[in-house]
């Protein structure tokens, strides 16, 4: 059996509020095999977010064992988990999280700038990813210029212009009307099932969800069932 590309073991993570002890993560062992499209889902305060940030290594749990391609990331220094982002994992935000003072291109190009890529090599590499979601006639756009579908996939092609092995999305619908989560959701599937990338999405939608290939839910920080 292939290593799977995410793995947790007794994964706990435990916050102090006064003189209470809350486990927003109690016990999850969760593993994610290469190719594969997850949807984490559950309500506000299930432990979803918790989790993403878990597996992102943008927080370190109380105890237990997030294991990404192959590397224990709970134990690595901040500098070390940088280094690992950069060169593994891609991100998806609700918000887009985009440099209004950029075009498209510069904004899609900006991870390949810490990675010390060349200014010509970066623009051909992020005008092919963006002709790749369809917005080969945005190129030159700034994010006020574009529809928050349109600026949903310039942050898309970003998480994807570094081929990262793993791309992690936190409600990366959460902004958009019902026709342009449709296009979106259907892009993410694209990615997976065509490129290989591995695909981890937190969602409170179930609906949503069901485009994954596989669908985790969380309660009180706990994996109550998959399907």
């Amino acid at each position: 059996m292939a290593q799977p590309v995410i793995e947790t073991k007794k994964l706990y993570k435990i916050f102090k509020l006064g003189d209470e002890r809350v486990r927003a993560l109690n016990g999850v062992d969760l593993k994610v095999e290469k190719g594969e499209f997850v949807a984490i889902v559950g309500t506000s305060g299930s432990g979803k977010s918790t989790l993403l940030n878990m597996l992102a290594g943008l927080d370190k749990p109380t105890k237990g064992d997030v294991v990404i391609a192959g590397q224990h990331i709970e134990s690595m220094t901040e500098a070390e988990l940088v280094k690992f982002r950069r060169e593994h994992v891609g991100f998806i935000f609700q918000a887009y999280d985009l440099l209004p003072q950029f075009d498209a291109v510069e904004n899609v190009a900006l991870p390949l700038a810490f990675r010390g890529i060349s200014a010509g090599v970066r623009r051909k590499k992020a005008e092919t990813i963006l002709k790749n979601v369809g917005l080969e006639k945005y190129i030159r756009h700034r994010p006020t210029q574009m529809s928050g579908g349109q600026q949903q996939r310039v942050g898309i092609a970003r998480a994807l212009v570094s081929n990262p092995e793993i791309i992690f999305a936190d409600e990366p619908t959460g902004n958009l009307d019902t026709k342009t989560t449709l296009e979106v959701l259907h892009l993410l599937q694209h990615v997976v099932h065509d490129k290989g990338n591995t695909l981890v999405m937190v969602t409170h939608d179930n609906n949503l969800a069901r485009f994954a290939d596989r669908r985790v839910h969380i309660l009180d920080g706990e994996i109550v069932y998959e399907d």
